[in-house]
C-alpha cells in the first residue's frame, strides 16, 4: 500500500472531505496583534498606482470562508442567488440575501518593522480601516505612504474590544525611505504575494452545493477540488430552489431551477 496516498486520504476524511492545500500562512499574511507595531505599505507589484487588493468572500458557508468567483469574472452561485432572492418582496428572502451576500476584504502588501527578513507580507483588513488609509492618502499633507523615498510608516494599534480586538492606524512623524537598502527595495518590490492567487479557487459546483447544504442542513457533503481548478463554463443543473431558504413554501416565491439551467 501507498502510505502516503493513505495519509492523503485520511486527513481529507479529518477535515471533512475539504481538500486544502497545506500553506504556511504566516509567510504570506500578517495580522496585528494586541499592541502596536510599525508597518510600512509598500507599492503593489501587480498594480504600482494602488496597493489595495479588494476581494469578495463567501462566509458561513461551508467549513471555510470561499472566495467568490466573481472576483475572477465568473459566475458564482452564491451571488446568483442572493439576486433572485431580492427579486422578491419578502422580508425573508432580503434577510438572507444580507446574511450570505459576499463581504469584502481588502489586501495591501506591507513589510513590518523589526521583521523585515520576512519580506512582503499581506496585510487584510476590513471597510473602516481601508476608509482610514484612503482618507490618509487622500490628506494633501501625507499623500502616497507607499513612496520608497518619502513615504511613511505607519503604527498600527489593537486593543481588545468586546468581544473582538479593535485595530486603528495613524501615519509616523516623519518621512522615511523604505530601506536604506537599495537590494532590499527592490526584493520587496518584486517578491510579494499576489492576493488574487493565495486563496484556493473552488469551482462552481463545489460553491453551489455548500450553499445548498447551508439552506439544507443534512445533504450529503462534497470534496473540494483542488486549488487552482477550473471552473466549469456551464454551470451544472441545480437540485434546489429558492423555496429551500424559506420557512415553509411562499406563494410570491418561484423555484429558482432556471437560473442554473440557463
Amino acid at each position: 500500500m501507498d502510505l502516503n496516498a493513505i495519509r492523503a486520504k485520511l486527513d481529507s476524511l479529518n477535515n471533512n472531505g475539504q481538500q486544502r492545500e497545506k500553506t504556511d500562512y504566516s509567510e504570506i499574511f500578517w495580522k496585528p496583534q494586541i499592541g502596536k507595531q510599525t508597518i510600512r505599505i509598500v507599492p503593489s507589484a501587480f498594480d504600482p498606482a494602488f496597493p489595495f487588493k479588494e476581494l469578495k468572500f463567501h462566509y458561513g458557508i461551508g467549513k471555510y470562508p470561499m472566495i467568490a468567483l466573481s472576483n475572477f469574472g465568473k459566475q458564482d452561485p452564491i451571488e446568483e442567488f442572493v439576486k433572485e432572492l431580492r427579486k422578491t418582496n419578502d422580508k425573508d428572502n432580503w434577510s438572507l440575501s444580507g446574511k450570505i451576500n459576499p463581504k469584502t476584504r481588502v489586501f495591501a502588501p506591507v513589510v513590518v518593522r523589526g521583521e523585515e527578513d520576512k519580506g512582503v507580507r499581506l496585510w487584510g483588513f476590513g471597510i473602516t480601516i481601508y476608509k482610514a488609509l484612503l482618507a490618509l492618502a487622500e490628506d494633501e499633507d501625507v499623500g502616497d505612504f507607499t513612496d520608497v523615498i518619502n513615504g511613511w510608516d505607519m503604527v498600527v494599534e489593537q486593543v481588545q474590544g468586546n468581544p473582538y480586538p479593535e485595530t486603528s492606524v495613524r501615519i509616523k512623524p516623519k518621512q522615511t525611505p523604505l530601506s536604506d537598502n537599495n537590494d532590499s527595495v527592490d526584493s520587496w518590490l518584486k517578491e510579494q504575494p499576489n492576493p488574487a492567487e493565495v486563496f484556493t479557487q473552488y469551482d462552481y459546483d463545489f460553491i453551489k452545493k455548500q450553499l445548498q447544504n447551508y439552506l439544507n442542513p443534512g445533504s450529503a457533503e462534497e470534496t473540494a477540488p483542488a486549488a487552482g481548478a477550473e471552473t466549469p463554463t456551464t454551470p451544472p443543473k441545480s437540485d434546489f430552489t429558492l423555496e429551500t431558504a424559506t420557512s415553509g413554501n411562499k406563494d410570491t416565491v418561484s423555484k429558482f431551477d432556471d437560473l442554473f439551467n440557463e
